[in-house]
This record gives structure tokens, sequence and C-alpha cells, in this order.
């Protein structure tokens, strides 16, 4: 995360804030370190699988944002980005199966700065999801494409098209040899996926009056999406993101399944390290805002 310190040594509101809470999230896990340290590790529950999510920033004139992924139940804040650009795209965030609220918000706004876009997200088990900002500011629109990260044939790749130019209403996309990948796609519309051979492509952007080439890499066995978008001058880009290599923290199978007495024996150990890490981390961190708070008051 990007952090922003202000002049004189002191702590912008929004640092400060979340220093403290971290200080107070570490307290909170130190018991619950000691109490995996006790207990034997094969008695951990299994980990749900549940599904993952992924943000995009695609609207050309908005700067950049802070955003934050909520559970609609209990309103716990699962997940935060900071300083997302125009044309980013974040990696797959494992999540529970549920219903989830992505918000975004400038990245300098203040604290309490309502979101200029919020959109629920469905998440289930085995189903990834990408939401996405696209389109000018003053209108500016959410939509949740479903992703299918299924592997595609040996030597082969796949690959679909996210349209979010704001120049052009659809938009054409062809290998330079003229193999057709999308056609006449509106803009804030994913296509259905193609299979291409593996390897490195030329891809002609075709609007209503603009022509672009962009040369994307489709490595043998990997899916991607590749995202039109706009260029300073008004002009057609593309940026491709290997969708399947994001997915490589899948959160499948139990949690310490298996384990015998050494097992056991190495996790004990590693959860008592992690404790002293935690409270070590309470102390540095509350001589760290205690001297910072009294350096902002002199």
């Amino acid at each position: 995360m990007t952090h922003h310190i202000s002049p004189h040594n002191s702590v912008s509101r929004r640092s400060r804030r979340r220093l403290r809470d971290l200080i107070l999230a570490t307290a909170a896990v130190a018991p619950f370190a000691l109490g995996l340290a006790i207990a034997p590790a094969a008695a951990a529950a299994p980990a749900d699988p549940g599904g993952w999510a992924r943000v995009a920033h695609l609207s050309p004139d908005t700067k950049s944002v802070d955003v934050q992924m909520t559970a609609l139940a209990g309103g716990a804040v699962v997940y935060e980005l900071e300083d997302v650009a125009y044309g980013a795209v974040s990696e797959y965030i494992p999540l529970a199966e549920g219903t989830y609220v992505v918000s975004m918000v400038p990245s300098d706004a203040a604290d309490d700065a309502e979101p200029i876009v919020q959109q629920s997200v469905d998440v289930s088990a085995g189903g990834p999801v990408t939401v996405a900002a696209y389109g000018k500011n003053a209108d500016l629109q959410t939509v949740v494409f479903n992703d299918d990260l299924s592997a595609p044939q040996q030597g082969e790749a796949r690959v679909r098209v996210v349209q979010a130019s704001t120049v052009e209403p659809t938009v054409d996309v062809d290998t330079a040899e003229g193999a057709s990948i999308a056609r006449s796609v509106p803009t804030g519309v994913a296509t259905g996926y193609a299979a291409v051979p593996a390897g490195s492509w030329d891809l002609e952007l075709t609007g209503s009056s603009d022509v672009s080439t962009v040369t994307v890499d489709l490595l043998a066995g990997s899916v991607s999406t590749l995202f039109v978008l706009d260029t300073a001058d008004g002009s057609l880009t593309a940026r491709a993101v290997t969708d399947s290599a994001t997915l490589a923290d899948m959160p499948v199978g139990g949690i310490n399944t298996g384990g015998g007495g050494a097992a056991n024996q190495a996790d004990s150990a590693t959860a008592f390290a992690a404790l002293s890490v935690a409270l070590g981390m309470v102390a540095l961190g509350l001589i760290v805002v205690n001297r910072r708070s009294a350096g902002a008051t002199r």
C-alpha cells in the first residue's frame, strides 16, 4: 500500500487511523495465535474454497481511486486497494461465498467522502468475477463480468475482449493476418473466449474512425483478457492481462490436513513465533503512534 506522509513528520489522518487499526487487529489475533500453538493442528477446520473477485479501473478521465470491498452480511471490510490508476486490474481476491459491495473513492478524497461508484457482486464457489468501472467520469458505470478460466487445448491460449473505450462505441479486434478475434464489441461488454495458437500476436483494433495495432503475448495454456482502452490523444489501445496467472493462490483443500505428531510440533513452534512477532508489533506500533502524535502537537 502507498502511505502519504505530510510535512513535519506528522501523520495523515488516514495513515494514523490505519496504523492504529493494525495495532488493534494485531492485538486481537495474538491470543488466537497462542490458541493455535496449544491446539492440535489436525483439529483445524477445512478451508472453504469459495470464489474470487477482482476490480478494474477503466474510466479514462477518473483520477486514481481507493477501492474497498465490504461483506454485505456484517459489513466487514475484506479487502482494500489504494491509488488504483486508469487501466489497472487487480489480482483475484479469494473470498467466501456471499454478496459483497465494491466502493471506489478518489484517492485524495477525505476519509468520509462518498463513493463515486458502488457495485454489489455475488461470489459463488469456484466462480471468478471481474468488477469494472468504465465510461466518462460524468457518467461513470459499473459492470460485473463472469470469468471462465477453463484451460485451453494443448499449444493454445484462450482470450476474450472487454471493450472499455470511450472514443469508439464499437470495436473490432483482428489479427494482423486478418483472423477475427471479436467483431463490433460495444462499450461495457465482454466477449466470449476465443481459442488461438499460443504465441506473440499483432492485433488490430478497429473503430469507426481509428485503427491501432498492439502486440500481445499469449502463453500456451493461458487464459487472458484484452482490455480495450483510450490513449491520452484519443486513440485506441489495449492491455492484455493473463487472468489464469493471478489464481496461483487458489484456496484449495483443507488447512493442516493429515498432520502427524512432528507436523503438530512444527505448527506449534510456528504459532509461538507468530505470537512473539504479533506482540512485538503491538509494542512497536504503540511507540510509533505515541511519538508521532507527540511530534504532531509540538
